[in-house]
């Protein structure tokens, strides 16, 4: 194998474990905080050295970090792929109910960013302050759907924040309460998917109230996952 060919796959491998520290410190904040984890319990998980660890990220707050830029970079993607699959031609009310609602199931499925965030509200403001200050041009974006509605709408006007808070309220609630999730439907079904997603309707309901939407815009999905889009391929 020539040297060239050598170099690119050793920098190919260091890649890959790097991704790999990075799933293993995520799964760690998420599940114990950030506050208890620690270089050496990630080394230990993730099968290498705390020395590696140290050369290819220096510091926790670091991983943290990088944990953080990407998931935001995912989010973006995400967001795009969601506002080119809304119908430009609809009512703006109704442009921000379909990228809300496509936001909601998302996190309820992919919940580490909720718990990320609840988890750096613990910690340190500058974490906290880390996660919101990467978010800037998505706020953006949502603001601009927010300023359409509320010109369609002027005697229902809702504010960007007040939207927000509402999804981080469900998200949080079922990353962090499955067994009064579950335990909320329990006469009816022991099906955690089936109580995601009647908890999703709870949403979808207070949402439809309060932009308006006829019912013609309502869905009636059979599952969370039916309203997550798949992201496309970019090989």
């Amino acid at each position: 194998m020539s040297e060239r060919k050598q170099g690119r796959r050793s920098a190919q491998d260091a890649e890959q474990t790097k991704v790999e520290i990075l799933q293993v410190a995520a799964e760690l904040f998420c599940e114990l905080g950030y506050e208890r984890v620690s270089l050496r319990n990630i080394s230990e998980k993730a099968g290498v050295s705390h020395s590696l660890i140290r050369h290819h990220f220096g510091s926790k707050e670091k991983i943290w970090h990088d944990i953080s830029d990407e998931l935001h970079e995912f989010i973006v993607k995400y967001v795009a792929t969601v506002y080119q699959n809304i119908p430009k031609t609809a009512p703006a009310n109704v442009q921000l109910f379909e990228f809300i609602k496509r936001m909601m199931a998302y996190m309820l499925l992919f919940k580490r960013p909720v718990q990320l965030i609840a988890d750096a509200v613990r910690q340190e403001d500058a974490l906290l302050d880390y996660f919101l200050g990467s978010g800037e041009d998505i706020e953006d974006f949502v603001e601009g759907l927010v300023n359409a509605h509320n010109t369609l709408l002027p005697e229902a006007k809702i504010r960007m924040w007040d939207i927000k808070w509402q999804i981080m309220m469900y998200a949080h609630a079922a990353a962090s309460l499955t067994p009064f999730l579950k335990e909320t439907w329990s006469d009816e079904t022991d099906d955690l998917d089936e109580c995601l997603l009647r908890h999703f309707m709870l949403f979808e309901d207070t949402m439809a109230a309060r932009l308006h939407i006829d019912k013609r815009y309502r869905s009636i999905p059979k599952s969370v996952q039916e309203l997550v889009y798949e992201l496309p391929c970019t090989d």
